[in-house]
């Protein structure tokens, strides 16, 4: 049997079906097209899904269950999605819609823990028992798993990492605090320093690298500290340790066996990792230094599909 996921975005909607072994097998997707009713974004997931089980070759009835990821807080037992401000959702009885239009058994998720439980399960956290999934995107998204299963909070609500402060009085963060971690280890915070940086007006190499790209984005500092440029290096490596420092909060607090860092950054690779890991062993707390007892931190491995993966195996969760 196979299991539908379905990654719900601001912008777009993507369906996968995932057969026994955690491979996406057919993906299909639509655009998200908000503001509009729930009802009909739910008839385009409804419309994606038929056709990536077309493309994989199978129909409705070799599919077991249906899981969805959505921006947004959602009450876990019901399966309602309480308040979505990207999605313009409020008390949207998600699970009901779902298992009305496919006639399966559906599990909600918010999309942050739904790409957390997909690298558990088949990815960067596979064989762990607690892990810590990182993404840094246009915020700082996490998932946290404990005892092999998503931690949500009573509420559904749990995993806000991002909005966890590192720097009393710092700047301003969208949810309305000051210093949070998001506000100085996502790809927005990145490229708001690497602005900042433009405005001095006398790096050559950062202005060729944008003009490359023809905007200031997240590759921009990364590139221009490998043409040279010795401030991007230096803007770099402060990044790499504000990621750090949320990492190591995070350490101390929980100390799960694997903590993996994904989102567009990680696509640096070692040039993001290494300085990363560097400033973890200088700040991290342990009772003991042997290697086996040390959290792994790891890149993770399923990209744009984690989230996917991990919708449609939300029916594992618990």
């Amino acid at each position: 049997m196979y299991n539908i996921g379905i990654d719900l975005g601001g912008t777009n909607i993507v369906v996968g079906v995932v057969d026994k072994d955690n491979n996406i097998v057919g993906k299909a997707s639509r655009k998200t097209n908000i503001p509009r009713p729930a009802q009909n974004i739910f008839e385009d997931m409804y419309a994606a899904a038929l056709d990536a089980l077309d493309q994989a070759g199978l129909s409705l009835k070799d599919v077991e269950y249906v899981g969805l990821g959505t921006p947004g807080a959602v009450e876990p037992e019901s399966g309602v999605i309480t308040y979505s401000a990207n999605l313009f959702f409020h008390n949207v009885p998600a699970k009901e819609i779902l298992e009305e239009r496919f006639g399966k058994m559906a599990f909600v998720g918010n999309d942050a823990n739904c790409a957390a439980f997909g690298e558990y399960i088949a990815g960067a956290g596979k064989f762990a028992r607690d892990m810590i999934a990182v993404t840094l995107g246009t915020g700082v998204g996490g998932g946290i798993i404990i005892d092999e299963k998503l931690h949500v909070g009573f509420n559904g609500a749990a995993g806000e990492i991002g909005h966890m402060v590192i720097h009393m009085d710092g700047e301003h963060c969208n949810c309305g605090r000051s210093g949070c971690w998001e506000s100085y280890a996502s790809a927005t915070a990145l490229i708001r320093m690497t602005n900042e940086l433009r405005e001095k007006g006398d790096d050559p190499i950062l202005e060729r690298e944008i003009e490359k790209e023809g905007e200031v984005n997240a590759k921009v500092p990364y590139a221009a500290a490998r043409a040279g440029s010795k401030q991007c290096a230096e803007l770099c490596d402060r990044y790499a340790k504000y990621i750090a420092t949320g990492v190591v909060n995070l350490i101390n607090m929980l100390q799960p066996e694997v903590i993996c860092i994904g989102g567009g950054v990680s696509h640096e690779g070692d040039a993001l990792l290494n300085p990363i890991l560097h400033y973890i062993a200088e700040q991290s707390y342990t009772r003991d230094n042997s290697e086996e007892m040390q959290t792994v931190i790891k890149l993770a491995e399923l990209g744009n599909d984690a989230g996917i993966i991990g919708a449609a195996l939300l029916n594992k969760n618990g």
